[in-house]
């Protein structure tokens, strides 16, 4: 005996029949169950917006000067008070929080990016891939990072040349998740599917990336949350030495390393910007220590 289609819509309605719920649904719902996670990421929503919004209701753009107002304290007039040159602290500090996203969420793209693909094809191929993969992999992680972006800071000049602080940047971001991805992409390269892949004809760069990379979708994901807090970290540490964001542009770095000489006598020029790396730092690892919680089905936390 057949069911209509209305017994069958009425069954389904009933609950008789089910459908699973996807695993983005299952991952979102875990996430958004944790408290962490819930908080981590309305305080990030909030940093983007405020980053990104803010300067809308703002009178002063961060090229603005009030020649009447050095050095002068929070006040109606200008919200965050003024550095020495005059330049309104909020408008600067909008101004350099969204540079320091960008650059974050830029580099932490393109180093997931590359820790994929070459943890991916090294794990997959092996043989002499592997090894000439695994060599530059180990050759990077001996390298001094923040000597070599130092000597090579000015290539990246200033105003329109920080794309290529990015991409120096994610160069130096993705060694240790490679050497993940390889690890399971050996155990992945023996699964059923692979193999079925394989006989039918797929030419192996398509089935690494159709069938490999996809299947490492969750530790990626996680990764790159977790990679926009170190290239904010590491960008704010270079830029604070006179290595990454270069005047007259500003970031982070440039204006903790302005305001660090007149925190004493004029904190505000250091302790608003200062107190806003922390916290969007810290909302990123929230939101990255959740993500980790809910794609993991054994975590306590995720499961809950």
């Amino acid at each position: 005996m057949t069911l209509s289609e209305e017994e069958l819509a009425e069954e389904l309605t009933d609950g008789v029949l089910t459908k699973a719920p996807s695993r983005l649904r299952m991952v979102t719902g875990r996430f958004f169950r944790s408290t962490q996670g819930r908080i981590g990421f309305a305080v990030l929503a909030l940093m983007f917006l405020l980053a990104f919004a803010g300067p809308l209701f703002n009178p002063w753009t961060y090229t603005d000067k009030d020649f009447t107002a050095f050095m002068q304290p929070p006040s109606p007039h200008h919200w965050f008070g003024t550095l020495q040159t005059g330049s309104d602290v909020l408008a600067v500090t909008l101004r350099g929080m969204q540079k320091s996203l960008v650059v974050g969420l830029l580099a932490a793209l393109v180093s997931t990016a590359l820790a994929a693909i070459v943890g991916a094809f090294a794990g997959y191929f092996l043989g002499w891939t592997d090894r000439a993969l695994s060599w530059v992999t180990d050759l990077l992680l001996v390298l001094p990072a923040f000597l070599i972006l130092a000597i090579l800071s000015p290539l990246f000049g200033s105003g329109g040349q920080w794309p290529l602080f990015v991409v120096m940047l994610a160069l130096f971001l993705w060694m240790v998740t490679s050497k993940i991805v390889r690890g399971m992409s050996i155990s992945l390269r023996e699964r059923e599917f692979i193999q079925a892949a394989r006989y039918m004809g797929v030419p192996p760069v398509r089935i690494v990336f159709r069938h490999v990379i996809p299947n490492l979708s969750s530790l990626l994901i996680v990764d790159a949350t977790l990679n926009v807090s170190s290239a904010i970290l590491t960008e704010t540490s270079l830029s604070y030495f006179g290595f990454g964001i270069q005047p007259p542009d500003v970031s982070f770095g440039t204006l903790i390393a302005d305001g660090s000489k007149t925190a004493i006598y004029a904190p505000w020029t250091f302790w608003f910007v200062a107190g806003l790396l922390v916290i969007t730092v810290l909302a990123v690892n929230l939101v990255g220590d959740a993500l980790r919680d809910a794609f993991d089905p054994s975590s306590s936390r995720g499961s809950r």
